[in-house]
């Protein structure tokens, strides 16, 4: 198989995304994990799982330490913020075109730039159950995995650990009744 320079030139890119963006564990560097993870992409994994199991396993992290850097893809998870934080009046019936894009959405939404790291802190500090819509507007009920065998948690896969995912504690996202599993 002849590979262009072209094609190399994608390839690269995509790889220092991967490594730098979504999957960044220290700055200006990829690690190895990440690059296990890209070799496989083209044998048709999916990276999302490993996306979601970071994101978690990096929240998970700070807030048992209480204090510490995210190593995750703050962009993505930013778009998540953007779309639960503030409830919008109308659910835009785009979600159901077969070309909506929800991080296209977020993209050509314009922001404020001002707000800062205390600004954010206050924001989070201050939640209100009324003020943060907790079904994203374009997800779609459907059925939901919950539990993983005998386990009321599902375990998620990243590529730097794993960590336990439990769907009933966030069933106010599928506007049904949350509660706390018993332990």
């Amino acid at each position: 198989m002849n590979i262009t320079d072209a094609e190399k030139r994608v390839e690269i890119f995509a790889f220092s995304i991967y490594g730098l963006v979504i999957f960044p564990r220290a700055l200006g560097h990829v690690d190895e994990a990440v690059t296990d993870l890209f070799d496989r992409l083209d044998k048709g994994v999916t990276p999302v799982p490993a996306i979601l199991a970071e994101t978690f396993r990096s929240l998970n992290a700070c807030q048992k330490a209480g204090e510490g850097r995210f190593i995750g893809c703050a962009q993505l998870l930013l778009a998540w913020l953007y779309s639960h934080f503030w409830k919008v009046d109308k659910v835009s019936y785009q979600v159901f075109s077969e070309n909506y894009s929800q991080l296209k959405e977020v993209v050509a939404t314009l922001r404020r730039d001002d707000i800062f790291m205390e600004k954010w802190m206050a924001i989070l500090q201050n939640l209100q159950e009324e003020k943060i819509e907790w079904r994203a507007p374009w997800l779609l009920l459907d059925e939901i995995l919950y539990r993983c065998g005998d386990f009321d948690w599902v375990p998620l896969l990243g590529i730097w650990g794993a960590v336990g995912y439990a769907p009933l504690l966030v069933l106010r996202q599928y506007r049904s009744r949350q509660f706390i599993p018993t332990t």
